[in-house]
Parts: C-alpha cells; sequence; structure tokens
C-alpha cells in the first residue's frame, strides 16, 4: 500500500494517507499571540483545511490528543473545541499537560482521520 505526504517539509509533513487512513501531525496556531481558546479555533481552522486537503473532513475524525502547555486553560481549549467537533462523530480524544516547542504555543492537536 503506498503512502502519500501533504504539505511536505524539511523536517516534516502536514499529513500522511496510508490506505484509507489520514495522520495529521501536530498542529499549532498561527498566530500564537492569541489565548488558549483563540489558538484551539486556529488550529481546528487548520485541521478542517488540511482534513479537506486529502478528501476527508472532521466528521471522520477517529482520535485526537490534544496537548495543552497548562491544564488551567482546559475549559478554554474545550469552548473551541465543543463549538467546532461533530457531535454526531466525536472522536476518540485524550488531553495532556505537556512543555510544547515554544512558550508562545499553548495549545498543539494531533489527529487520525479515515478518508
Amino acid at each position: 500500500m503506498s503512502i502519500k505526504r501533504h504539505g511536505v517539509g524539511p523536517r516534516l509533513s502536514q499529513a500522511a494517507v496510508h490506505g484509507d487512513t489520514v495522520y495529521l501531525a501536530g498542529m499549532v496556531a498561527g498566530d500564537p499571540s492569541a489565548d488558549t481558546k483563540g489558538q484551539t479555533e486556529q488550529i481546528l481552522k487548520k485541521i478542517d483545511e488540511t482534513l479537506a486537503a486529502v478528501g476527508s473532513h472532521k466528521s471522520k475524525l477517529l482520535s485526537a490528543t490534544v496537548y495543552l502547555a497548562s491544564m488551567a486553560t482546559y475549559n478554554d481549549m474545550n469552548a473551541a473545541w465543543d463549538a467546532w467537533v461533530d457531535k454526531a462523530n466525536t472522536p476518540a480524544r485524550a488531553t495532556v499537560e505537556a512543555r510544547l516547542a515554544s512558550p508562545k504555543y499553548l495549545v498543539e492537536i494531533m489527529c487520525v482521520a479515515a478518508i
């Protein structure tokens, strides 16, 4: 089975498709000056765009891992997530506190979806 990569860069690909599954790289906000809710909204928009580029949709999400710089912002992240997620097709999800690549990033989200 072949592997197709999308958004290929020198260090990582934004997505890798193998069979009927797409694996999205961890995504961070384009404007990290936003608060946790704002960064989450930006990331979810990027997820929508990336899924569409490979022929998928948030209704086909299988799993998501949310990394928060501080669990104190869990409710702020969830406010954006709850407004976005397909309520009829919620993915398996884990949320963990982690030190992210830069202190300016408050949220990072990684997903797996069906095509």
